[in-house]
Formats: structure tokens, C-alpha cells, sequence
């Protein structure tokens, strides 16, 4: 599978801090032998933000957009919208997944306002922005991945 990875952070993007949940979900996609053809760090900007991932999902370059950060609660915590925006679909149980197995380790997962959908023919996932809650949910989810672009290009349910 072909992954772009998207760290969405005001103060990484202004080389403020350094990215550490981007490599995060980089390691864990390299572990599953999937490759990763982009990776880049936006800032929080809805408007940024929502073409970026319009332009990677309609490229036909990539099968999964990976975006770490801006899922809670905070003012600038954008990424949410900014998948809605360009979404054909949603997915509800990929987000519902990801924060059921996340509260099993830390009880504030559940405030997570992550979401999946499709835009295109191209699934795109929101990530913690912690490193370890990053890597912890794509794991808690990675098995149903391929399956799901699989049935995106094409095939049938079995």
C-alpha cells in the first residue's frame, strides 16, 4: 500500500518542536512493509490544511493518507474538519476503533475527535498527535487496511 504521512502542527511547521509522530506512524507502516511515498508537516490551518489533503487524495499517488495531530480539543485542532471537508464518506468504526482501543491504555483517548474517510478512491485516517498514541491506534487498525483498499479500487466483499 502506498502511504502519505501529514504532520499537522503549527509549531513543528514553524521548526518550533520536532516531529515525533510523524516518524511514529512512518515506523509503524515500514513494520507492515507499506510504503510510504510522502510525508510533510502543515500547520493547523483549515483552509492549508483542507487543500493539502484534497490535492494528495485526488492524485492517485497514494492508497491512505496518515495525518498526525490536531484531533482534540484545542482552538487550532482543525484536522477533523479538514478530512470532512474533502470526504466522499465517512467511516465511523475506524475512529470508533481507534479510541476503544486507545482507552484501554490512556482514559482521555475517548476525547479524541479523530476521524476516516474516503475522498476519492484514497482512505484517509486521523491520528493522535503523541507519538505513542499515533503508532498505538494505527496498530489498533492496521489489519483492516488492506481489505479496505482493496474494496476501494474495486473488488467485491467475500
Amino acid at each position: 500500500m502506498r502511504i502519505a504521512v501529514l504532520t499537522v502542527s503549527d509549531t513543528v511547521s514553524r521548526g518550533e518542536r520536532e516531529d515525533a509522530s510523524g516518524p511514529a506512524a512512518v515506523a509503524v507502516c515500514r513494520g507492515l512493509h507499506w510504503e510510504i511515498i510522502h510525508t510533510q508537516t502543515v500547520s493547523d490551518d483549515l483552509p492549508s490544511l483542507t487543500t493539502t489533503l484534497r490535492e494528495l487524495a485526488h492524485s492517485n499517488r497514494v492508497d491512505i493518507i496518515l495525518t498526525t495531530g490536531g484531533t482534540g480539543l484545542g482552538p487550532r485542532d482543525n484536522t477533523p474538519e479538514a478530512t470532512q471537508a474533502v470526504a466522499d464518506k465517512l467511516i465511523p468504526g475506524i475512529a470508533e476503533e481507534m479510541r476503544r482501543a486507545g482507552q484501554t491504555k490512556i482514559k482521555t483517548a475517548i476525547l479524541s475527535r479523530a476521524t476516516a474517510a474516503v475522498s476519492a478512491k484514497t482512505l484517509i485516517i486521523n491520528l493522535p498527535g503523541s507519538p505513542k498514541g499515533a503508532a498505538e491506534s494505527l496498530e489498533s487498525i492496521a489489519h483492516l487496511l488492506p481489505h479496505a483498499i482493496h474494496i476501494l479500487h474495486g473488488a467485491r466483499h467475500d
